[in-house]
């Protein structure tokens, strides 16, 4: 099709349209911005921001930016200003930041993985608002990259209060058991929303594709088995699905 959606998905989206009020709500990494060894340096596909800003000004829609970054990052890397919702963290930062007892804890899991990614080149520890993430993609040696992972898995299964995100070349260990499909729930409920869609690529996205009801709209970028009713390919197709719906809704 010229709109770059597939058929099924397109006349989805014009359903969608014409509901009201609407949640609009995607992933950062991977849908809105291509993946990047370095966070910091994953800026937006091209065209993101202006659609994003677009239906954020329709009335009776929300865009919601649900990510597993702290939601400063969030802001910083994508640079988006506009009136958003922000969710970071996978979902325990709603729209600000995370009280402060948590710090301990998460610092006390840093400690305890900084060794086991120390020992193998070229791995990363990033340490976020509510968790630890022990990256992988940069590891040559791809053995010792699964190795780190399950590693790092073992070590943390100990304390039953420590929630296990695993994703794409990163296993990210989280002090709370928030994830993004309570956040969009919560969402939903706080908008009394007639419909919603989400957008997402990695494991953690499958948990808010499983909390959307069976009318809303879940979308998958990118090949894996999926519980998303709906695919594009890469984040090109992301922006083009966001594309039609403004015009749609415009």
């Amino acid at each position: 099709m010229t709109t770059g959606v597939p058929v099924d998905l397109d006349a989805a989206l014009a359903e969608f349209a014409g509901r009201r009020p609407l949640l609009v709500a995607s992933d950062y990494d991977g849908v809105l911005a291509p993946l990047h060894d370095e966070p910091s340096a994953a800026v937006p596909e091209p065209g993101v921001a202006e659609e994003l800003a677009r239906l954020a000004g329709v009335a009776g829609v929300t865009v919601a930016l649900v990510s597993g970054r702290g939601v400063a990052d969030l802001q910083t890397t994508s640079g988006f200003t506009g009136p958003f919702r922000w969710v970071g963290s996978h979902g325990e930062e709603f729209d600000g930041p995370l009280a402060g007892e948590l710090a301990g804890r998460r610092d006390a899991l840093a400690e305890l993985l900084a060794p086991l990614v120390a020992a193998v080149p070229r791995a990363r520890l990033e340490i976020k608002p509510a968790s630890v993430a022990v990256h992988v993609r940069q590891v040559l040696d791809r053995d010792a990259a699964d190795a780190l992972l399950h590693e790092a898995e073992a070590a943390t299964l100990v304390d039953s209060s420590l929630t296990l995100k695993p994703g794409k070349d990163v296993l990210e260990v989280a002090v709370t058991d928030a994830d993004k499909g309570t956040a969009l729930r919560r969402l939903i409920a706080e908008l009394d929303a007639a419909a919603a869609m989400y957008l997402g690529d990695d494991v953690t996205d499958e948990d808010g594709f499983r909390a959307l009801r069976p009318g809303d709209l879940t979308v998958k970028i990118g090949d894996g088995v999926t519980d998303a009713r709906y695919r594009v390919a890469d984040t090109a197709g992301a922006l083009a699905v966001l594309r039609r719906l403004g015009d749609l809704l415009g």
